[in-house]
Order: C-alpha cells, then sequence, then structure tokens
C-alpha cells in the first residue's frame, strides 16, 4: 500500500488547530495531516521580512521533514493560514489610543498605544504576505497561502479581540458543531457572505483594499479541493 502523503497546516495557535485541524483530517482523509503551530505570527516576527520569509516557511517543514525522516516527496501540499490583522488598510485608520493596553480591532480602525509600532508591522506584514501569496512551492513542496480577516476568530465566530480562553472555547464549540458535518463546514466557507470565494488571486486583490483587511473575510474555501463540493 502506498505511503500516505503529508498535508503540511501552518496555523497561528493552538486554538486555529483545535477549530480546524479535526475538520482537514476529515476533508483529506486519504492523507495524513500534520498542523504546525507557530504560537504567533510568522509573518510580523521581528527577524522576519519579505526577503527570508520564504525562507523561514521552509525551514518549518524542512525541521518537521528532518525530525520525522520524511523526504520533500513525502509531502502533497502546505496549507499556510494566516491572520490580516489590518496589515493592507491605510495609515489614517491606525488610530492612536494611549488608553489602549493592547491594539483593539474594529472593521474601521486600530486602536493602539503604539501607533508607529503597528504601522510598521502592517508595512513589514504586508509585504511578507504578498511575497507568499506569489509562491508555488516552497521547499520544491506545493504551497498557497490562505487568509482569516481579520483573524481567525473574526473569520469563523464573528468576534473580534476575543482572549485566549474565548478563543478555545470558540473553537471548540465550532468543531463540535462541524467535524461530523464535513459538506455544512464547506457549505459555511463556500456561501456565506464573508466568503471571498471569486478565485484564489482575486480573493488577495480584494483583501488588500480599503478596509477589507479589519472586515469579516476569508478565502479559506479554496483550500478544499474542489472534487469535494463540485
Amino acid at each position: 500500500m502506498a505511503r500516505k502523503k503529508i498535508v503540511f497546516i501552518i496555523v497561528e495557535g493552538s486554538s486555529d488547530d483545535t477549530a480546524l485541524g479535526v475538520l482537514f483530517s476529515r476533508i483529506y482523509d486519504k492523507n495524513t495531516v500534520y498542523v504546525k503551530i507557530t504560537y504567533g505570527d510568522i509573518t510580523s516576527a521581528i527577524d522576519v521580512n519579505a526577503g527570508n520569509i520564504i525562507r523561514k516557511v521552509a525551514e518549518l517543514v524542512r525541521s518537521y521533514a528532518d525530525n520525522n525522516h520524511f523526504k520533500k516527496s513525502d509531502f502533497q501540499q502546505i496549507i499556510h493560514l494566516l491572520d490580516t490583522d489590518g496589515a493592507y488598510i491605510s495609515n489614517e485608520y491606525v488610530l492612536d489610543t494611549p488608553t489602549a493596553q493592547k491594539p483593539i480591532y474594529s472593521e474601521t480602525a486600530i486602536r493602539t498605544a503604539d501607533r508607529t509600532g503597528i504601522l510598521k508591522r502592517n508595512a513589514n506584514k504586508s509585504l511578507a504576505m504578498d511575497k507568499l501569496v506569489g509562491r508555488k512551492k516552497i521547499w520544491d513542496v506545493p504551497y498557497q497561502a490562505y487568509y482569516m480577516s481579520s483573524n481567525l476568530d473574526h473569520a469563523l465566530y464573528g468576534k473580534q479581540n476575543s482572549n485566549d480562553e474565548e478563543k478555545e472555547a470558540d473553537a471548540y464549540i465550532f468543531v463540535k458543531k462541524y467535524k461530523g458535518d464535513i459538506p455544512a463546514f464547506i457549505d459555511f466557507l463556500r456561501a456565506s457572505n464573508f466568503s471571498a470565494a471569486c478565485s484564489y488571486i482575486e480573493s488577495w486583490n480584494f483583501i488588500r483594499q480599503e478596509l477589507h483587511s479589519l472586515q469579516r473575510y476569508t478565502n479559506l474555501v479554496f483550500a478544499i479541493p474542489q472534487k469535494i463540493y463540485q
């Protein structure tokens, strides 16, 4: 029997894995799904920029392969989930708010006590995401990046500014709802009014415009094999 190929999924936090890991394991049931949690946003890390983001992502895959004695040929694809965090909005919508203990997101603005820091982050993060979107392979493995706007909690649950406990609780509710009904999960991604289901490239062009990267959108439906829902 042929060895199962690995679908390597990169997410930012443990609650992201809770919400989607089981669902993607069932969607890709003929493969082995591995979820890599980066515990933070790789596209806005201090030591990451558009010049090295491809290498940083490749290192994640290569490290997993080396630790488990896999080769490039053992991987089917890389699915990379990215929170947009309002990175594409104009600077005027980043508002100086001295009382904000951490960035506060809404669908119309980011309020922060460190406006300069957020502006720098947005500039670096948007360039890094654009670099990833332009790649078809990383470490010779088919690769695509998908966005959750303004983050996964916003896209899947319609909530912004959740704390870790709320994220985990919402993730459990979400996976409990859909783990036994994958067609309903796919319909949720494809037919909801926040689904940017035009084409992959058009969906990225869309999220870069106006305030869209602060608003509730996702193009995650393009990570679902078309044969499943056609």
